[in-house]
């Protein structure tokens, strides 16, 4: 599709890499659309957004707006998924699919602002992101239109756009020789592709960002105080902060100390199985208090159905159905569960590993005086016999069956 009109608009989600970089002259030179790059600021490092603007202007935008998403991001997406526990096959804490949605409506915002006609996104035709940001895109404004240049152009490689950029005169901070593919945000770092694509290439330390290899990090162990209310860290250290705050300095303890490293082969949304170093320091801490402190107040059919709708968010949020009914219907109960999620934890953090020291909360349901070895004057063991019995009902009725 080609557009004569120069003065028709694109919102462009743009992040000063190569991808992005290359796709603001390509839209330009085959769509003949003004491009408007729009940078969401969740607390990516400042070097990402160092002369962001100039950049962008460099590669050809007529304007470039930054959104700083920062604190919402923190206490609208990343802690309430924290609080319901949601983690992708067992080890991704989900760092880049839990941005997606909130980019996106800020995107949609400012193009319905400035009556764009169109949204892009430098999402691969391979990968998860193209979904979470179309989702998102149809379910807050589906009569914009959307350019993927991923699923368009004649480029088949990173290699390829490096040749295009040079062609332009267009910078790149990207080289052959260092090629990852890399995302960041307050809540984590994740890098794909160079030598990670072969599955036998262990991780080198170009391959991580924040965190100090194990073997580097502190021979002593550190203590870490969190004061949680309502499955919310409000406190490190007896230290209130707010949840950006919070977050960020538990990335700094943990990437001192190794926490959050995951080095893993996930199974994307549309069928494709990718490598990742993913490094998620503050996270990690959160997500072991939170769930140490509901060992201690959740009844046994709680958790049950905490852990069922954390694996449920899970795959909502990677899938990138964060605007559905679904969402919104497990978050409310991970609220109404995580009301009573309130006390304080004391972890240790060593060479990568999160302890879980101390635990208390006032909605505690351990009772030491039920759960001791020792005698005591409020349970009786007899009681057991006969709830045996009934349990067991079932099991002796098919028994006395099966023996007629």
């Amino acid at each position: 599709m080609k557009n004569n009109n120069a003065n028709e608009t694109v919102v462009l989600a743009y992040s000063g890499g190569l991808d992005t970089s290359a796709i603001i002259p390509w839209i330009k030179d085959h769509y003949k659309f003004n491009v408007i790059a729009f940078v969401a600021d969740i607390g990516q490092s400042h070097k990402d957004l160092y002369n962001i603007k100039e950049k962008a202007m460099m590669s050809g935008a007529s304007d470039c707006y930054v959104a700083d998403l920062k604190d919402e991001f923190v206490a609208q997406y990343v802690f309430p998924m924290l609080k319901i526990g949601a983690i992708y096959e067992g080890q991704y804490l989900l760092g880049t699919a839990i941005a997606r949605p909130l980019i996106a409506k800020a995107q949609v915002d400012f193009a319905n602002k400035i009556n764009a006609i169109g949204l892009s996104h430098g999402a691969t035709g391979k990968g998860n992101d193209q979904v979470r940001f179309e989702l998102a895109y149809a379910a807050l404004n589906p009569s914009l239109l959307v350019i993927a240049p991923w699923r368009e152009w004649e480029f088949q490689s990173r290699e390829d756009l490096l040749i295009y950029l040079r062609k332009k005169n267009i910078e790149s901070n990207v080289t052959k020789k260092k090629i990852y593919s890399r995302d960041e945000n307050i809540f984590h770092v994740s890098t794909e592709g160079g030598i990670l694509e072969n599955t036998w290439n262990a991780p080198d330390n170009t391959c991580w960002v924040w965190t100090k290899n194990r073997h580097e990090a502190p021979n002593n162990p550190e203590k870490v105080h969190l004061k949680i209310k309502q499955g919310c860290v409000t406190e490190v250290n007896h230290e209130s902060l707010n949840p950006y705050e919070c977050l960020k300095k538990l990335n700094h303890l943990g990437s001192e100390h190794s926490i959050g490293r995951v080095d893993m082969v996930e199974n994307r949304l549309i069928g494709i199985k990718s490598r990742g170093c993913y490094e998620t320091p503050g996270g990690t801490i959160i997500y072991y208090a939170l769930r140490s402190l509901e060992q201690l107040v959740l009844d046994r059919d709680s958790m049950y159905w905490k852990n069922k709708i954390a694996l449920d968010m899970s795959s909502i949020i990677y899938d990138g159905k964060w605007f559905t009914p679904v969402r919104k219907s497990l978050q409310k109960s991970s609220e109404m569960l995580s009301s009573s999620i309130s006390g304080e934890v004391v972890v240790e953090l060593y060479k990568g590993s999160v302890n879980i020291l101390q635990k208390k909360s006032k909605n505690t349901l351990y009772s030491e005086e039920y759960a001791t070895f020792n005698k005591d004057n409020v349970y009786s063991q007899i009681d057991a016999q006969g709830f045996i019995r009934l349990f067991s009902l079932p099991s002796r009725i098919r028994a006395l069956n099966t023996k007629k």
